[in-house]
C-alpha cells in the first residue's frame, strides 16, 4: 500500500504566516524554475548559501515533512563557519527560531514530529518542527554518508568537493523514499553551488551546462508565465464579481501538472557575476575586490569566467593529491553549535558580513588541526620584504613532509607581528620548540624591521614569547634550478620527503604555489620573480606572488637536505 502525507496543513499554514522578502534576479529565476537538478555558478556575495541554498532547504524540508536530507560540505570546519551560519541567518529573517521551528545538534523536543526514518543520532543534523532532518554530510569525516536514504542534497562549496568521493558515497543516498514523496518534482532534487573553479578538479559539475535542455528550461519559465497570467485573470473576475468560466480552473490545474512533470527532469545550469547583486553588495565592493584579490581570482570568484589551467608553472609535479584536509573533529564538536546558532541570530550577519563565521574563527588555533604531533617541534622557513613577511610551518613524518600552516603580514605590521600571531595559533602545542631554517638572505639586511638582521629578530621574538628556537643554516641561497629538480623532485616521490599541504590552513600560499610562473636563464629554469619588486596594485596582490612560495622553498630544502632527526626524533605516521 501506498502511503501518502498529507502537505496541504503545511501549505495552509506557509502562506497565513508568509513574509515579504528581497530577492535579486538569478535569486528568484532559481527558485521559479526549480528543476529537479540546479547548478549555480556564481561569484562572491551573489547570496548562493543565504537567498540560493536556504530557500532550496527550507522549501525541502517544508513541503516533504518527515524526509531526510544531505548538506554536503567539503570540511567540517567549513560547515560551521560557511553554510550553515549563512542558512541560520536567512531563516531567522524570515521569522523562523531556533528552538521553536527546528533545532541543531541535538535531540528535538517531544512536541515536534518524528522523521520517517530516524537518524542515529542528532549529533550533526538540523531538526524541523515538522519532522523533517537535514543531515550535514563533511567530506572529511569518514561515513558521514553511510546508510543515509536521503530525499534531496544540497552540495555546497562544490569545486572543494572530492567528486569521486561523492559519486560512490553521497550520490547513490540520494534516492529517497518515492512512496512518500513521489509526486513531488522536488523529491531526489540536487542543488550545486560554487563558484568558478581555478583547477581541473574542481570543476567536476560544469559538464551540468551541456546536460541542460535550455528549450525545456525555456517552456518551463513560459508555463510559469501562463500560470501567472490565469490566475490574474481569475483574481479580476472575482474582484468585478463575474462568474469565473470553469475552463480556467481546469486549465490551471493543468498547467500546474505540466509543469510539475517538467521540473521533475529539469537540468538548470547559470553562471552570474557578483555584479549582479550590485544593488545590494554597491559599487564600492566591487572596487575593493578587484584592489584585494589578483586577476585570476577576481576573475573566477567575482566575475565568474572560466580561466584555463596552466600545467607549466615553477611547481609543475604539484598534483590535486599533495593536498589534505586535517579537521580534529573531537575538539570542533565540543565547540557545539550553539556559538554558530548565537551568531546567526545577530542582526547584523547579514549579506555584506564576512562569509565566514567571524566570532569563531577568530577563536580557532591548532587544536582544531588533526595533522600536528604535539610531541615533536614545528618546523618553519621564511621569506622577508619590505612590504610582506611570510612564515611557512611544517612538520615532517616518515616520508611526508606535512605543510601544517602558513601566516603573512603586510606593510606596517612586520616580523614581530608575524611570529606573534604564530605564537598566539600554537600557544596551546605543548613542544615550544622551532627549528628555523634559513640561508644567507636572513643575515646582513633588514628592511622589514630596525637595528638588527632577519635572523636576530626572528629568534629574539620567539624567545620572547617563551619558544626555543633550533636556528640552522642553510648557507647561500640554492640555485634556481637546483631547487626547480629538488622540489619538482619531491612532489614526484624521487626524494626523501614529499610535500603536503593542509589545504584550509594554507589557501594562499596554495594560490601562490599554483601560480608562479617560470622562466629559462642562462643556468636553466628560474623561478619568474619580476613582480616581487612592484608595489601592489589593483591586478596584483602581494600574498600571492612569490615570496611566500620562497619561504616554503626554504622549509623544503631545509627539512630535505638538514634533518634534525639526531635532535628530535621523527614519529612514523602522518595524515593519509
Amino acid at each position: 500500500m501506498t502511503n501518502k502525507v498529507d502537505t496541504s496543513l503545511w501549505d495552509i499554514e506557509a502562506k497565513q504566516h508568509s513574509k515579504r522578502v528581497y530577492f535579486n534576479k538569478p535569486q528568484l529565476l532559481t527558485q521559479y524554475i526549480g528543476a529537479k537538478t540546479t547548478v549555480i555558478v556564481a561569484g562572491r556575495r551573489t547570496g548562493k548559501t543565504d537567498s540560493i541554498a536556504s530557500p532550496f532547504v527550507l522549501r525541502n524540508m517544508q513541503r516533504m515533512p518527515g524526509s531526510t536530507g544531505g548538506i554536503v560540505v567539503p570540511t567540517f570546519k567549513h560547515g560551521l563557519t560557511n553554510t550553515l551560519p549563512g542558512l541560520l541567518a536567512a531563516w531567522k529573517r524570515w521569522g523562523y527560531i531556533n528552538g521553536v521551528h527546528y533545532v541543531v545538534g541535538r535531540k528535538p523536543p517531544k512536541s515536534f514530529s518524528k522523521p520517517i526514518t530516524e537518524p542515529a543520532d542528532y549529533e550533526h543534523v538540523i531538526t524541523f518542527y515538522n519532522g523533517s532532518v537535514a543531515i550535514i554530510i563533511s567530506q572529511d569525516r569518514p561515513g558521514s554518508s553511510n546508510s543515509l536514504t536521503l530525499s534531496w542534497l544540497l552540495i555546497d562549496e562544490a569545486k572543494f568537493i572530492d567528486y569521486n568521493k561523492l559519486k560512490d558515497e553521497t550520490l547513490p543516498a540520494n534516492g529517497g523514499i518515492r512512496s512518500y514523496f513521489g509526486h513531488h518534482s522536488f523529491n531526489h532534487s540536487m542543488m550545486v553551488l560554487s563558484d568558478m573553479p581555478q583547477t581541473t578538479k574542481g570543476s567536476w559539475f560544469l559538464h551540468y551546462e551541456d546536460k541542460m535542455d535550455t528549450e525545456l528550461i525555456d517552456t518551463i519559465k513560459g508555463t510559469i508565465y501562463k500560470i501567472w497570467q490565469t490566475k490574474e485573470r481569475i483574481a479580476q473576475l472575482k474582484e468585478q464579481r463575474k462568474p469565473i468560466p470553469s475552463y480556467l480552473p481546469n486549465y490551471l490545474k493543468w498547467l500546474d501538472q505540466s509543469l510539475n512533470k517538467m521540473r521533475s527532469v529539469a537540468v538548470y545550469y547559470k553562471e552570474y557575476s557578483t555584479l549582479e547583486n550590485l544593488q545590494l553588495l554597491g559599487e564600492e565592493y566591487i572596487r575593493q575586490m578587484k584592489r584585494d584579490l589578483t586577476p585570476k581570482t577576481f576573475q573566477t570568484s567575482i566575475l565568474c569566467q572560466k580561466i584555463g589551467i596552466s600545467h607549466d608553472g615553477f611547481y609543475s609535479s604539484m598534483q590535486e593529491y599533495h593536498k589534505y584536509d586535517a579537521s580534529d573533529f573531537d575538539y570542533l564538536d565540543s565547540l557545539g553549535y550553539d556559538r554558530i546558532i548565537k551568531e546567526a541570530q545577530q542582526d547584523l550577519y547579514t549579506i555584506h558580513a564576512n562569509n565566514q563565521f567571524s566570532t569563531l574563527n577568530s577563536s580557532l588555533d591548532c587544536r582544531t588541526d588533526s595533522d600536528i604531533d604535539p610531541m615533536q617541534p614545528l618546523c618553519i622557513g621564511m621569506d622577508y620584504n619590505a612590504n610582506i613577511n611570510w612564515i611557512v610551518c611544517g612538520q615532517p613524518r616518515n616520508n611526508r613532509l606535512n605543510i601544517l600552516k602558513s601566516f603573512y603580514v603586510k606593510f606596517e605590521r612586520k616580523i614581530p607581528a608575524l611570529v606573534a600571531d604564530f605564537c598566539t595559533y600554537y600557544a596551546p602545542h605543548p613542544n615550544k620548540t622551532v627549528i628555523y631554517y634559513y640561508d644567507a638572505t636572513a643575515l646582513g639586511s633588514n628592511y622589514a624591521v630596525n637595528d638588527q638582521d632577519f635572523h636576530w629578530v626572528v629568534v629574539h621574538e620567539f624567545e620572547r614569547h617563551g619558544w626555543q628556537v633550533i636556528d640552522v643554516y642553510l648557507g647561500n641561497p640554492m640555485r634556481h634550478d637546483e631547487k626547480y629538480l629538488l622540489i619538482n623532485q619531491g612532489f614526484a616521490g624521487k626524494q626523501r620527503l614529499m610535500p603536503y599541504f593542509n589545504r584550509q590552513n594554507n589557501d594562499d600560499l596554495i594560490l601562490a604555489i599554483q601560480s608562479a610562473g617560470v622562466e629559462r636563464g642562462r643556468n636553466g629554469f628560474r623561478k619568474n620573480k619580476s613582480m616581487e619588486k612592484q608595489p601592489e596594485s589593483e591586478e596584483d596582490l602581494l600574498e600571492h606572488r612569490t615570496d611566500g612560495t620562497d619561504a616554503f622553498d626554504t622549509l623544503y630544502i631545509g627539512c630535505e637536505k638538514f634533518p634534525q632527526h639526531d635532535l628530535y626524533p621523527i614519529c612514523v605516521g602522518g595524515v593519509r
